[in-house]
């Protein structure tokens, strides 16, 4: 998990309309940019490390951004307990 700041976002609105629903959802159910905190989360793969760089799979931020701390991700809960609510019916939707 790496946690990082929107360091160039400004500004927010609690209903927003993601890119993947044609339907607003309150802010905090999505993953926009524009939110009251800058702080932001990204569960990426380590693909390896060359010295202090490492090399990722699924990172979603600027280049530049900063990272304010990596962890490593542990899930307690099993996969068939997990839950992706809104998300889950609007790509059905998509399909």
């Amino acid at each position: 998990m790496v946690i990082w700041a929107f360091h160039r976002s400004e500004g927010y609105d609690l209903m927003v309309t993601p890119p993947t629903d044609d339907r607003p959802h309150g802010l905090f159910t999505t993953r926009s940019p524009r939110r009251p905190n800058p702080i932001a989360l990204t569960i990426v793969e380590l693909l390896g490390r060359d010295g202090p760089a490492l090399r990722m799979r699924g990172v979603d931020m600027l280049d530049g951004s900063p990272i304010l701390d990596i962890k490593p991700y542990l899930s307690s809960i099993r996969e068939d307990r997990l839950r992706r609510g809104w998300l889950d019916e609007a790509e059905s939707r998509r399909r």
